[in-house]
């Protein structure tokens, strides 16, 4: 028994023990018994009250049962990091700029004149051309095709302006008066007369349409009244040629003096901006439609300058240095930042410009094989047709569209107002 009391002592002293075979039989049975354990928890208890603070020696120290928890927000730099990176690898593709006309029609009569505003295009997708002393109208969407009046053979028709809403049309006459057409009943509502020479431009704003004169003033025809003539502003010493209103009825006007005006309404008397950059007669003006007191001008052949305005200043933000020949139209992107200018002497080119710096892109629109005297944009913003001196009406795919929801939004309230027209 003492060989074998030793050979326990020895398995009990060494935990290392890799089998329990080379013990015996009698240690073996001892070992397996629970009461054989009695002086090591003995053991235990006593290294847990004085080291361990009465905690069980089962407590973990370190638990990895759980893991650990996942991190609510991401890192922000990570993010821009990867925003990023997914950037640099689609890069935005070049500009593309047409280089030929989507579709070409005869313009046999268009007369030959810069001061002449030839076209314009309505909300309704209707398109209004003076050839001649008849104004024709051509249907975009159905291609349809009819003359809408001939004035006697003595007069001519310089200059054709649709209101708003798309449904009626003013027209200007080498006398000097602007009548009021039904474009769709297609038939004559009023004469309005009061310029002492030939008519040069229009423009509408709400019921409200305003035309220029070579007797160098701006009258304002309430199309509502009896007594139509409600304002005349005499700022300009020559021929009125351009006219254009902004979307909150201020005023641009352009002379053959060389000479810009702003005004703050069509109620106001003396402009808001005397605008003296131009060297050369200004018939380009427009509006920008998504930046408010933003306007580009054009000059003519003297000048050949586009130039970029902020009319709540009356200073100019910039102009190029020469835009290779005069300046006849120009029209804004609605949806890009981008303005297109047609041209007449001596290139008769349409050019596209990008803003803010005005940088022209490499490549022109070209075919016309006469200066151009205007353009007209369609209701979506996307095409615009370019009307010559060469008879023909030229059309170019060059903005991205406007959605129908935006464009609904721009002349419902010209319509409701033009339900009183008498």
């Amino acid at each position: 028994m003492e060989d074998s009391k030793s050979d326990v002592d020895i398995c009990m002293s060494d935990r290392l023990i890799p089998s329990r075979g080379s013990c015996g039989e009698l240690g073996k049975m001892k070992l397996e018994r629970d009461e054989n354990w009695a002086p090591q928890n003995d053991y235990h208890a006593v290294l847990s009250q004085n080291v361990l603070g009465n905690q069980s020696l089962d407590t973990k120290i370190l638990s990895y049962k759980h893991k650990p928890r996942r991190q609510q927000r991401q890192n922000e730099l990570s993010v821009l990091y990867t925003c990023n990176r997914e950037g640099a690898s689609k890069p935005k593709p070049a500009r593309v700029v047409p280089q030929t006309a989507m579709k070409v029609l005869d313009a046999p009569g268009l007369v030959d004149n810069f001061y002449n505003h030839p076209i314009d295009w309505s909300s309704k997708n209707v398109i209004a051309v003076a050839l001649g002393e008849a104004v024709f109208l051509f249907d975009a969407t159905s291609g349809r095709a009819e003359k809408l009046l001939t004035l006697p053979e003595d007069l001519t028709v310089t200059s054709v302006r649709w209101a708003g809403e798309g449904a009626h049309l003013s027209v200007g006459t080498s006398h000097g008066d602007v009548q009021i057409w039904d474009g769709v009943a297609q038939r004559q509502l009023r004469n309005l007369r009061g310029h002492a020479g030939r008519l040069g431009a229009l423009a509408w704003h709400e019921h409200v349409v305003s035309s220029g004169s070579t007797d160098a003033e701006i009258h304002h025809h309430d199309v509502r009244a009896r007594d139509h003539l409600v304002g005349c502003l005499s700022a300009h010493a020559d021929l009125i040629c351009g006219l254009d209103y902004s979307a909150d009825g201020a005023l641009a006007s352009g002379g053959n003096d060389n000479v810009m005006c702003i005004w703050e309404s069509a109620m106001t008397r003396t402009p808001l901006h005397t605008l003296t950059e131009h060297r050369a007669a200004v018939k380009a003006i427009r509006w920008c439609p998504w930046q408010r007191h933003l306007l580009a001008s054009g000059g003519g052949s003297a000048d050949r300058q586009v130039c970029l305005w902020s009319t709540s200043t009356g200073k100019l933000i910039t102009s190029t240095s020469d835009a290779q020949s005069q300046v006849t139209g120009v029209v804004w992107s609605h949806q890009e930042r981008e303005l297109l200018t047609s041209h007449g002497y001596s290139r008769n080119q349409l050019s596209l410009w990008k803003y803010p710096a005005l940088v022209k892109y490499p490549s022109d629109l070209e075919g016309h094989n006469g200066r151009v005297l205007g353009i007209a944009q369609s209701p979506d913003g996307s095409l615009v047709c370019s009307a010559s001196a060469d008879e023909t009406l030229r059309f170019w795919r060059v903005f991205s569209p406007t959605s129908e929801k935006q464009r609904q939004g721009n002349c419902d309230a010209p319509n409701r107002i033009l339900k009183t027209i008498r």
